[in-house]
């Protein structure tokens, strides 16, 4: 790895290392991917990082090649203690709102996390996310937390990789949406089609209300 990279990740890695000097062992990032689209379930990530972890490439999912991201999936995987991504789907979201679906997806990955470590994390870090469940552990929310803090980026990916999977088996069902492509997002030609065939099974209703 090159050095400028090592510089990059150690400073993506400060706050961690502060929670870590401050005593914390197991630090559990937490992330989401597809709170905005109009199709598809909102996935909610979660990892326990080693210690000494320092994956080259790893950043926020928005800043990573859709081929990096598939790569940095395994190796997340493999560096972890415990990960967890949960899948909200659609029909939750327009029964609770994107919001509280999304906090609900993150107390079920905190609860699958407790699970495989068989003890709770010291601390919880979110993406911006505030006034959610996390079973009592201490939280800190960080605004821009994917960019800024490396277990909520690897958290991100994973989210993020798991998402576009998932959007990209639902192409396969309805192509006419182009969905491997937009993966559920608002595009001009997912609106136009939206307009052209209705809504589909996994369509978000109250998010096209403007469309149909």
């Amino acid at each position: 790895m090159k050095e400028q990279e090592i510089e990059r990740l150690t400073n993506l890695k400060k706050f961690e290392t502060n929670l870590y000097n401050e005593g914390n062992k197991l630090i559990c990032g937490i992330d989401e991917a597809g709170r905005g689209p109009l199709a598809g379930p909102v996935a909610v990530g979660a990892v326990v990082m080693k210690k000494d972890s320092l994956i080259e490439w790893v950043n926020d999912s928005k800043k990573v090649t859709e081929k990096r991201r598939e790569i940095l999936y395994d190796k997340i995987i493999e560096d972890s203690l415990a990960w967890s991504v949960q899948l909200v789907p659609e029909t939750t979201i327009d029964e609770i709102n994107i919001l509280e679906a999304t906090k609900y997806g993150l107390n079920l990955a905190i609860k699958d996390i407790i699970n495989q470590l068989q003890k709770k994390p010291d601390i919880v870090i979110v993406d911006a996310l505030r006034e959610i469940n996390t079973e009592n552990i201490p939280y800190q929310s960080i605004i821009k937390g994917d960019a800024t803090c490396y277990s909520i980026s690897c958290a991100s990916i994973l989210a993020k990789v798991t998402r576009d999977r998932v959007m990209r088996q639902w192409d396969e069902v309805y192509p006419q949406y182009d969905f491997a492509k937009n993966k559920g997002y608002g595009t001009k030609e997912h609106i136009e089609a939206l307009k052209k065939y209705g809504p589909c099974l996994i369509h978000r209703k109250t998010f096209i209300t403007h469309f149909c």
